[in-house]
C-alpha cells in the first residue's frame, strides 16, 4: 500500500496533517490498538525449544529489519550455532512451514524477503509461527531469527529487538490506519530487550530516551559503489526515495528514479515502461535487491542490483545474546 502523507505530519494542527481524515479514523484506531493489546494480554506464548530472537519494528512499512537479520543470523551462525531466519512469506502463496531453497523457490512462492533472506543463509516460512518454529526445531535449528513479529504474540520469544527507521521513526505517533504505528510506542517498547535505530534519527523520540535497554545506532552500508553511467533506478519498498538517495549520495549519476508501493508485483507492462524509460535516458535500470528478487529470469535481464548490508555494534549485544546457548560469548 501506498503510506498517506498525513502519516509522516507531526503538527497536527497543519492543513498536511488532513484533521477531518484522523478524526474520521480515530475510532478505528482506538479498535484497531484495542484488539492488537487484547491479543498480546490474552494470548499464551508457546515455546518450541530452539531459541527465538524476534526482530520487529513497531510500524507498517520498511524500517530495515532483513538486513538486520542477515547480520545477527550470520553472526550466531559464525559462533557455531545452526542458526536460521523465520519470515512469514508475505505475498507468497506457500503457507508453509517451508525452508526456502533459492534455486528453486520464487518470490512468488515465499515472499520476497524471505527469498532475499535464503540467498545469504538458512531461511524458511510460515504463516503459522509456531508450526513453523517447530518444524525448524525438529530440523535441528538452535536459534530462529524472527522476521518480523513483535505484534504477534502467538510464540514465546526470548529476545525481542525493535527496529527504528531513524528517517521516519514513528510518523505522526498515531496508530494505524491514523498512523503508521501498529501499537503504541510505549508498549510496544516495554516488551523490548534492546532498540536499533537505523540512520540518523529525523527528531527525538522521547519514548526511547527513556528506554531502560540497549540503544545502538546502525545503518545500512552499500557492499560497494554504485555502477558508472546514467541511471534509472526503480523501488517498490518501504520508503523507496531512502534508496535513490542512497545511489545519490555515493555518487551515482542517476538521471530518473521511479517508486513503486512495497511488495509490489512487477508486471510486464512496468518492466517495458522502466526499459523504455531508460533508453530515452540513454541509462541502465538498478533497483534494490528486494525488488531483484521479485523479478522473473526474463524480467531480471540487463537490471543492476546495489546490495547493501546492515552496521551496528553486536557487540553490544552479547550480554543479551549470552542466556540464548552456552557457545555464545
Amino acid at each position: 500500500m501506498k503510506e498517506p502523507s498525513f502519516w509522516h505530519e507531526r503538527d497536527r494542527y497543519s492543513r498536511r496533517a488532513a484533521p477531518i481524515t484522523r478524526l474520521l479514523l480515530t475510532p478505528v484506531s482506538a479498535l484497531y490498538a484495542w484488539a492488537g493489546e487484547r491479543r498480546i494480554r490474552t494470548t499464551e506464548a508457546e515455546s518450541v525449544g530452539a531459541k527465538v530472537i524476534c526482530i520487529g519494528n513497531l510500524t507498517v512499512g520498511g524500517s530495515g529489519k532483513t538486513p538486520v537479520v542477515a547480520a545477527i543470523r550470520r553472526a550466531l551462525s559464525e559462533q557455531g550455532l545452526r542458526t536460521a531466519s523465520l519470515s512469514r512469506g508475505y505475498k507468497g502463496k506457500l503457507e508453509g512451514p517451508v525452508k526456502v531453497d533459492p534455486s528453486y523457490h520464487s518470490a512468488e512462492a515465499v515472499g520476497d524477503e524471505a527469498l532475499m533472506l535464503a540467498c545469504s543463509g538458512e531461511a524458511w516460512i510460515g504463516k503459522d509461527r509456531v508450526e513453523a518454529a517447530k518444524a525448524m526445531t525438529q530440523d535441528g535449528v538452535d536459534i530462529i531469527i524472527m522476521d518480523d513479529g513483535h505484534q504477534n504474540p502467538t510464540l514465546k520469544k526470548d529476545l525481542s529487538i525493535i527496529i527504528i527507521d531513524g528517517g521516519n521513526p514513528v510518523g505522526n505517533g498515531m496508530v494505524f490506519p491514523k498512523g503508521p504505528l501498529r501499537e503504541p510506542v510505549e508498549p510496544g517498547l516495554s516488551r523490548a530487550d534492546a532498540v536499533i535505530i537505523m540512520g540518523e534519527p529525523a527528531h527525538d523520540i522521547p519514548e526511547v530516551r527513556a528506554f531502560n535497554g540497549p540503544v545502538l545506532k546502525g545503518q545500512t552500508v552499500s557492499n560497494g559503489p554504485p555502477p558508472h553511467g546514467p541511471l534509472v533506478a526503480f523501488a517498490g519498498i518501504g520508503r523507496p526515495q531512502k534508496f535513490f538517495d542512497t545511489l545519490t549520495s555515493e555518487g551515482a549519476e542517476l538521471v530518473d528514479a521511479i517508486p513503486f508501493p512495497d511488495h509490489h508485483s512487477f508486471s510486464a507492462s512496468d518492466i517495458e515502461y522502466l526499459t523504455r524509460l531508460a533508453g530515452e535516458r540513454n541509462a541502465r535500470l538498478i533497483t534494490t535487491e528486494k525488488d531483484y528478487v521479485r523479478l522473473n529470469e526474463d524480467q531480471r535481464k540487463d537490471i543492476l542490483t546495489h546490495p547493501v548490508h546492515a552496521v551496528f555494534d553486536l557487540s553490544a549485544l552479547e550480554r543479551l545474546f549470552q542466556p540464548l546457548n552456552g557457545k555464545t560469548t
